[in-house]
């Protein structure tokens, strides 16, 4: 039986279960919780170290109500090799510090029949990280009432998924989009800033400092996912060139929440909770890179 090792354990990430565990905890006690009668179907969080992430992260799986929940999609952006669409696991479980979690077989047999994924190269898979850093936060919410036996997880890896592409995934997952057992997990930071990521725009002759320039160009962003219009998202990305670096897989869900309430009776809300940045940066030879937590609600029209 194959299992993805948690390869980025003891460096991203604290390893050691029970640290690990008190770590998730604090993030999570401070994290607000908003109340509200309809549920959470997605959320987007932040895939860093968690030294630099965890706090934000933790605000999307604070609102996630695990009871309903069997089946969690996460879709991760691939950071280590160029693909074009998404590619599926062959492994039957991924190994988290709280114990391996299952992949959902049936589901991954189900998309791959569809003709449009490809396989997860098994080298890369192991060294990327959007997915793997998602996975210990679903353990621990998600073992907060079940156990790792009663859910499931399919994971995602996304490359270039624009134009028509990007339509035909978000047709094919509007059907675990409207279903109550599944939820979503998209996993992006924002902006990358810095010649080390070779995007620097700034105005040098602004009295506002440059991390102030770079959460005004995320929170443009976020304004623009928050209409839950594809073509928003599409047209501010392509204006602006924002290294947001899970931008496929937020058109994806955007996709696929539009053919959902055109086909469907349900209807949507997104809303972003928390915004953090590695460092508030002043100087054009600093770096940095941003971090967001939002969640979709859903509810029937």
């Amino acid at each position: 039986m194959a299992v993805r090792s948690a390869s980025h354990a003891g460096s991203w990430y604290n390893g050691i279960p029970k640290e690990l565990n008190a770590q998730l905890d604090a993030w999570l006690l401070k994290a607000t919780e908003r109340k509200n009668e309809v549920g959470v179907k997605a959320i987007i969080s932040p895939h860093a170290g968690y030294t630099y992430c965890g706090k934000t992260a933790a605000y999307g799986f604070k609102q996630i109500n695990p009871i309903n929940v069997k089946k969690i999609f996460v879709l991760g952006p691939s950071h280590c090799v160029y693909l074009k669409g998404c590619a599926l696991t062959t492994c039957h479980e991924y190994e988290t510090p709280f114990g391996n979690l299952k992949i959902d077989l049936p589901i991954v047999e189900e998309l791959r029949k569809s003709g449009e994924f490809l396989t997860m190269d098994t080298k890369y898979e192991e060294d990327e990280h959007s997915i793997e850093m998602q996975l210990p936060f679903i353990a621990k919410i998600m073992t907060s009432v079940k156990t790792l036996n009663d859910f499931s997880i399919i994971p995602v890896l996304v490359g270039s998924v624009q134009g028509n592409i990007q339509k035909t995934f978000g047709s094919i997952f509007q059907k675990y989009i409207t279903s109550p057992e599944t939820l979503f997990v998209i996993s992006s930071d924002f902006c990358h800033w810095g010649r080390r990521f070779d995007f620097y725009p700034h105005n040098p002759n602004s009295n506002i400092p440059i991390w102030q320039q770079i959460q005004a160009l995320d929170k443009n962003g976020m304004n623009a996912i928050e209409t839950l219009n594809p073509n928003t998202f599409d047209e501010y990305m392509n204006t602006t060139k924002n290294t947001i670096c899970g931008s496929a897989p937020i058109r994806i869900l955007l996709s696929a929440v539009k053919s959902a309430r055109e086909n469907t009776n349900i209807d949507c809300k997104f809303e972003f909770l928390n915004y953090s940045q590695s460092s508030k940066i002043t100087h054009p030879h600093d770096s940095s890179v941003s971090y967001a937590s939002g969640v979709l609600w859903v509810f029937n029209k």
